[in-house]
């Protein structure tokens, strides 16, 4: 009888969190900039490498982050770049909690961390010629204020620090590519 009520006390504790994750709202992130999994237009390309674009940056928007959430990261990332590791196209932290849109210019108290560039800033795509690849725009609800990223740390490191710190993530994937000479 007993290993019964255990089952059955387990069993319901399970169906409980499932109706509580279920009820709770999803943390979400969009832009009236772009289209989920689709291409991003010519002009968001970089201006490097090739890829005539302005780099220009899309506004994003998110809502539903976690309570608890005490600041956000925004990172844009390249997943398929023919580097072993993907490449990091921009990195910012330590917005504010009350933070929901990033547009043209930033929170006063927002830090670029470097890209894979090895400097801060955003840059827009550029794959190389003949292929497609997938971008990830992805917010990171934090529990900390201030992430305790070391001044002039890595890409690399900085998503450590992002990582270790994240309590939820909300993404928009997008691509770009493949494009021909000279584009």
């Amino acid at each position: 009888m007993k290993p019964l009520l255990l089952h059955l006390s387990l069993a319901s504790m399970a169906l409980l969190g499932a109706t509580n994750a279920i009820s709770a709202p999803e943390f979400t992130l969009e832009s009236p900039d772009l289209v989920a999994e689709k291409s991003i237009r010519p002009f968001q390309y970089w201006d490097q490498f090739g890829c005539e674009g302005n780099s220009t940056r899309p506004t994003l928007v998110w809502s539903n982050a976690p309570k608890q959430t005490k600041s956000f990261a925004v990172t844009f990332y390249d997943q398929d770049a023919p580097t072993g590791s993907g490449f990091w196209h921009w990195q910012v932290y330590n917005l504010p909690k009350d933070t929901t849109r990033l547009a043209e210019t930033l929170p006063s108290q927002a830090i670029e961390g470097n890209t894979d560039l090895g400097k801060p800033g955003y840059f827009g795509p550029c794959p190389p010629i003949g292929r497609k690849h997938k971008y990830t725009f992805t917010v990171h609800a934090l529990d900390v204020d201030t992430l305790p990223v070391p001044a002039g740390a890595t890409a690399p490191l900085t998503g450590f620090f992002i990582h270790q710190h994240s309590l939820a993530q909300a993404t928009l994937s997008v691509y770009a590519g493949p494009r021909a000479a000279g584009e």
